[in-house]
């Protein structure tokens, strides 16, 4: 963030793809950095996306970034078809954005919400905060909401290892489900894990969860459910140490549809033929282990 005599400037970043893509493009934004992302329709099924960051940016990363993104959604390059890179000033998006993100019920014990938002009938569920910063993790995207609902249905206590944390958003709802739980999150992005801690922090559980900078190995201690909702391709070469790491039950999560074939091979040459089920949501799937 710039300040101009006074005024507040933001760097802004407009994407215009194809539709089709527009899911992939935030998520590589938000990959970039971006504090928030809006998407408007422009006709002849084309969308423009923009983002914000708070600071000066490469737009040689941020074309990384969604180029890396079209990769994990098996989009093409060419759908990348216009980024434009612009100062935006004083305008409060922030605000604006906070606005449309409202309170969301996950599962049948769960509601995700913003800190600034008021619920006055809860109807008996767990209320989780969430501030998301710039992890990703807020309880509207698919793959969240699908480890949240098999957490709630195959968490039982005992012990709890999330993996990739983002926000903690994960490891927050399986300490409010079950308080004297052994609970640790890792992330390899030290900024989200300060964040991760600050959301259990607003949450009245940071004392329940044990937030490391870094990944599991062999001298990970197991869990009864371990949670990966990462990607296919992060989580491939991290298998083997998810399930030695495992219990219990293993949630591979953040899979798009097609790359589900891919998973269930690598579990199959690790031994794993049978013993799992799979959930999905829109184009977004889970493997339970």
């Amino acid at each position: 963030m710039q300040l101009e005599k006074g005024r507040r400037v933001w760097v802004g970043v407009e994407v215009v793809a194809a539709e089709e893509a527009s899911e992939a493009f935030s998520y590589g934004l938000m990959e970039a950095g971006a504090l928030g992302t809006e998407t408007r329709e422009i006709g002849e099924a084309r969308v423009a996306i923009t983002a914000y960051f708070n600071d000066t940016i490469d737009e040689e990363v941020v074309r990384g970034k969604l180029l890396g993104a079209l990769s994990v959604y098996n989009l093409s390059p060419a759908l990348l078809r216009e980024l434009r890179i612009h100062e935006v000033v004083d305008r409060d998006w922030l605000a604006e954005w906070k606005k449309d993100w409202q309170p969301v019920a996950v599962g049948d014990h769960f509601i995700i919400a913003p800190p600034w938002s008021e619920i006055n009938d809860a109807r008996g569920r767990i209320v989780i905060r969430i501030e998301p910063g710039m992890a990703f993790g807020t309880g509207t995207h698919e793959t969240t909401r699908l480890c949240l609902e098999t957490i709630e249905k195959h968490f039982e206590g005992g012990s709890f290892l999330d993996v990739g944390t983002g926000t903690g958003i994960l490891a927050i709802a399986a300490a409010k489900l079950f308080p004297e739980a052994r609970i640790e999150a890792y992330d390899t992005d030290g900024d989200a894990v300060a964040i991760a801690r600050d959301n259990a922090q607003l949450n009245n559980v940071l004392s329940s969860v044990d937030f490391r900078v870094g990944t599991i190995d062999e001298t990970t201690a197991s869990a009864d459910c371990v949670c990966a909702n990462l990607t296919a391709d992060a989580i491939l070469p991290l298998l083997p140490a998810l399930l030695g790491a495992t219990c219990g039950r293993l949630i591979l999560s953040g899979i798009l549809v097609e790359q589900i074939d891919l998973v269930r091979s690598s579990l199959n040459d690790l031994g794993i033929s049978m013993s799992y089920d799979i959930v999905s949501a829109g184009e977004w799937a889970a493997i339970i282990v």
